[in-house]
């Protein structure tokens, strides 16, 4: 049954297009400030490269916002099926898709108009991650592995994103392999979560889900969760721009708590379909994440 309710007041549809933007997601964006706290140009005495990066951060949300929107524009008679979903603006009829394609146009002259003066490279991998959700949006989505990778591939544009802001000096690409297999690993745990979660409907729900199963997303899980603590550990001693003390190592059991709990989530507690709300909603995950970045501060900007 499709639900429909007619459109609200104008403040009732502009607290609908808020909610459709995700600005939940937005923390999805802070992977952009990883050049510029790890190039150590995280400084008051300094503050271009601090306001450079901040602006390019405000425009991916705006450009991550206008993706949800037109996701939520091709998705809408699949999203009325799901049980969550279909209580979504767009989907439950309260903000008008023609306020939404509206909103949508907005957002993207903003946002280019803002990054070409910021930087032209910058408004090319702007270009390059839009047409990428594009594509994601109307085919990659539906396609196996491929849907994860072009999710990992997102976070290594908007680390990239947060290169070309700055004048890079110090940072390590061992970082752009740990963001893509992050990614990869958070992409794989909420499909599992998803397929838990929809059972044997899941198909109807989101179509790349035929194509997975539990124990083929568990193997991958556990294989990126492996490679990733792998991989984050010989970066904590081998990256060049860090402390020779190799002082970095003590953030490995942060980085080890947080890849486990967020399987616990997952497998345990059902929950990991949506690893922001995680990241919002789980506390032991918050503090570890919150540990973790406070003493890779005190460890960049501490210790000389």
């Amino acid at each position: 049954m499709i639900l429909s309710k007619a459109p609200g007041t104008f403040l009732t549809m502009l607290l609908d297009l808020f909610r459709t933007m995700r600005p939940r997601q937005w923390t999805k964006n802070s992977v952009l400030l990883a050049a510029l706290v790890f190039d150590r140009q995280l400084s008051l005495d300094n503050p271009g490269p601090v306001i450079r990066t901040v602006v390019g951060f405000i425009l991916f949300c705006l450009l991550s916002s206008t993706i949800y929107i037109i996701n939520d524009l091709v998705d809408v008679e699949a999203d009325r099926q799901h049980p969550d979903k279909r209580n979504r603006p767009i989907a439950s009829g309260r903000l008008p898709k023609s306020v939404a394609v509206t909103a949508a146009a907005a957002l993207l002259v903003i946002t280019f108009s803002v990054a070409i003066i910021l930087s032209p490279t910058f408004a090319g991998i702007c270009l390059a991650y839009f047409l990428l959700n594009l594509a994601y949006s109307f085919w990659l989505k539906h396609m196996p592995i491929l849907d994860a990778l072009s999710i990992a591939a997102g976070f290594v544009l908007r680390v990239g994103a947060g290169v070309v802001l700055i004048t890079v000096q110090r940072f390590s690409p061992w970082l752009y392999v740990v963001t893509t297999l992050l990614a990869l690993y958070l992409a794989f745990g909420k499909r599992r979560a998803e397929l838990a979660l929809l059972s044997t409907g899941a198909n109807a729900h989101r179509r790349v889900l035929d194509g997975y199963t539990i124990p083929l997303l568990d193997q991958f899980i556990t294989i990126l969760a492996s490679t990733t603590i792998i991989v984050y550990s010989l970066y904590t001693f081998s990256a060049p721009n860090l402390p020779s003390n190799h002082a970095m190592m003590l953030t490995i059991p942060f980085a080890l708590y947080g890849i486990f709990r967020y399987q616990y989530l997952i497998e345990v507690k059902h929950s990991g379909g949506a690893p922001e709300e995680s990241l919002l909603n789980d506390r032991p995950l918050q503090v570890t994440i919150v540990l973790w970045g406070i003493s890779v501060l005190l460890i960049l900007y501490g210790i000389k």
